[in-house]
């Protein structure tokens, strides 16, 4: 067991020079701000990050169940309450109202309580998105349809931006949207509001493909009703790179872009 003034000490070095304090313990929750809630006692872990995030964890799921985003103000006490010792460790910050936001958490016991100092400035690279597989695909569009002609990457409209806008050899519009999953009827939605968006605009007749390795069936059903299509895009994603097959000669690595 870890005592709380040895906690409390903890705490305030983390604080002070930069570091992350972990902290183990049963302890009941507090919150005041936007609404009001109140955690009973259990067994939870809090972190207190160099930045004022601060997470309070349970032993289950991935998210958090109590936190604070960065700029917290965090502070830590030893309290009596009761007539019983517990340390309480407080994150506070001001809502744009000018409300004040605040986390209590109410250690009664703990387990563990130590502060290291993480380095880790590296920024996370996700490879096969969407956007990068858009970038692929418009080295050579004729994987999709033999004379299709690259236009423009990331077509802002009113509501949203076409991923490629290209045209075909009969000199229509093509509105390409581009999923890295399953498409689904969410996906046939913006494809058609696009498309119609575009064609209005332009005075064209334009045609909407809808790119991806899966389509559901009621998304197909929906594409067929509205005149649209569908391309099934077979790609495969290692690191540091993703590659859309029938393009290996010709493309890039993503690394490059």
């Amino acid at each position: 067991m870890i005592s709380f003034s040895e906690a409390k000490q903890v705490v305030d070095h983390a604080l002070s020079a930069g570091k992350t304090a972990l902290l183990v313990g049963n302890c009941a929750v507090k919150y005041e701000g936007r609404a009001a809630s109140k955690l009973s006692e259990g067994d939870r872990l809090l972190v207190v990050k160099s930045d004022g995030t601060f997470l309070v964890h349970q032993s289950k799921k991935m998210a958090a169940i109590n936190y604070q985003g960065p700029g917290a103000v965090v502070s830590a006490a030893v309290e009596q309450r009761d007539g019983a010792e517990e340390l309480v460790v407080t994150a506070r910050r001001k809502l744009p109202t000018g409300a004040l936001e605040r986390i209590e958490v109410h250690f009664h016991s703990l387990q563990f309580a130590q502060a290291f100092l993480l380095k880790d400035d590296a920024e996370l690279k996700v490879f096969g998105s969407e956007r990068q597989l858009s970038d692929l695909l418009m080295d050579d569009l004729n994987l999709i349809e033999p004379g299709l002609r690259p236009l423009q990457k990331e077509s802002d409209v009113r509501k949203g931006t076409i991923d490629i806008l290209a045209e075909d050899f009969r000199k229509r519009l093509v509105v390409i949207e581009v999923k890295r999953r399953t498409a689904g009827l969410d996906a046939v939605t913006q494809l058609a509001r696009y498309v119609d968006e575009l064609s209005k605009r332009k005075d064209r007749q334009t045609r909407g493909i809808l790119v991806a390795p899966e389509v559901t069936p009621n998304a197909l059903k929906m594409l067929e009703r509205g005149g649209l299509e569908f391309f099934k895009l077979d790609y495969e994603v290692s690191n540091p790179s993703a590659k859309i097959k029938g393009l290996e000669k010709k493309q890039r690595e993503l690394s490059e872009f």
